[in-house]
C-alpha cells in the first residue's frame, strides 16, 4: 500500500504505476533515514529469522558456496519477501560502496531503497544495468540536439556522472545492491542516491553535480517518478535475460572507455580501460588484457600531469 503521509511524493500513483511489475508492493516515504538500505536489509533479516544474516554483493553472491538459504521461522507470513520501495527525505547515515558515505540533504536529494526477490542466473553486472535504467530515465538517448554525447555517463561499477566532455565529468550520483537470503528467497535491496539541488559538500574528490543542470526545476518526488518505473523494469528484465539487453546503452555511455585509469588492483595499478566484457566485468590493458572483477577493485580516472 503506498504511504500518504507525504503526499508531495505522489506515493499512491507511483504505488499503482508499479504494482503491475511488482505485485505485492509498499510505498513508503520517510522523512529521516539512516541508510534506506540497512532498513530494508534489517527487516528482510528479521523476517528470515536471523538477525545476523550475511549481506552480499552481487558479484560476492556469484562466488557463494554451499547452501545460502536461511530457515523459514516458524509463522513466517506470506507477504516477508513482498517488495518494498523507501524513500528518505534525508539519510543521515548513507552508505555507499565499500562502505562510503553518501552525503544527501532533504528537498537537494533524492534517496530511496528496492526491495524485492530476484532470482537471475547471475548476478554479474546487475549494477550496470541499474546505472543504464537510471541513466536512460533521466537522459534518454538520442534527445541530445546537435550532439551524439550522452550528458549522463557510467563509471564502473555503480556511478553516474554528468559528462563535461568525454572522459570528464562529476559524480551525479550512486547505486549499492546488496543481497539477504530469506528462506527459500534471496532478497536484493538497490539502493539509489541521486544529487537533484547544488548543495554543500564536504568532500567529493570527484567533483559535484547535479540533475537540476540536466533540467531546470526538476526535484526530488519528480525524479522518483521518472526513475522507479525504469528500474523495476530493468530489475525483471535483468531476472529474465542477464546484462546481454544492457550492454549497448552502457557502452554508450561508458566514462571509462578508452581512458587512462588507476586502480586499487595490485597487478594493474594502472591502464587504458577497454570496455566490459558480456559478464560487466572491466577490461583494462597495460601491456596484457586485465580483467576487473566489481567487488574487488576500485577504479578511477587517471588524473592528467600537471593538474
Amino acid at each position: 500500500m503506498p504511504d500518504s503521509r507525504h503526499p508531495q511524493w505522489g506515493a499512491e500513483a507511483l504505488w499503482q504505476a508499479l504494482l503491475p511489475l511488482l505485485p505485492g508492493l509498499s510505498v513508503e516515504v520517510v522523512a529521516r533515514a539512516e541508510s534506506t538500505n540497512t532498513r530494508l536489509i534489517d527487516r528482510a533479516r528479521q523476517s528470515a529469522g536471523q538477525r545476523k544474516a550475511p549481506v552480499t554483493t552481487p558479484g560476492q553472491l556469484d562466488g557463494l558456496q554451499g547452501d545460502w538459504r536461511s530457515p523459514s521461522p516458524h509463522g513466517r507470513r506470506n507477504d516477508d519477501t513482498q517488495p518494498c520501495l523507501l524513500v528518505a527525505e534525508q539519510q543521515t547515515q548513507g552508505r555507499g560502496r565499500s562502505g562510503r558515505s553518501w552525503q544527501s540533504s532533504a528537498g537537494a536529494s533524492l534517496t530511496f531503497s528496492l526491495a524485492l526477490p530476484l532470482a537471475p542466473r547471475e548476478w554479474s553486472g546487475l549494477s550496470l544495468a541499474v546505472g543504464v535504467a537510471l541513466a536512460d530515465a533521466l537522459d534518454p538517448l538520442g534527445s541530445h540536439q546537435g550532439s551524439a554525447m550522452p550528458r549522463i555517463g557510467l563509471k564502473w561499477p555503480n556511478d553516474l556522472w554528468l559528462l563535461d566532455a568525454p572522459g570528464q565529468g562529476r559524480k551525479l550520483g550512486g547505486i549499492l545492491i546488496e543481497t539477504v537470503a530469506v528462506g527459500e528467497h534471496r532478497m536484493c535491496v538497490v539502493g539509489v542516491g541521486l544529487n537533484v539541488l547544488p548543495q554543500p559538500v564536504i568532500d567529493m574528490s570527484s567533483g559535484f553535480a547535479c540533475l537540476s543542470e540536466l533540467q531546470s526545476g526538476i526535484d526530488a518526488p519528480q525524479a522518483l517518478h521518472r526513475v522507479a518505473p525504469a528500474l523495476a523494469v530493468a530489475l525483471r528484465q535483468f531476472e529474465a535475460e542477464g546484462l546481454a539487453p544492457f550492454l549497448a546503452a552502457y557502452q554508450q555511455r561508458d566514462l571509462l572507455f578508452g581512458q587512462a585509469v588507476t586502480t586499487t588492483f595490485p597487478g594493474v595499478p594502472e591502464g587504458v580501460a577497454e570496455g566490459i566484457d558480456s559478464s560487466g566485468a572491466l577490461r583494462v590493458r597495460r601491456g596484457d588484457l586485465h580483467t576487473l572483477v566489481s567487488g574487488e577493485v576500485s577504479v578511477r580516472p587517471a588524473v592528467p600531469a600537471g593538474t
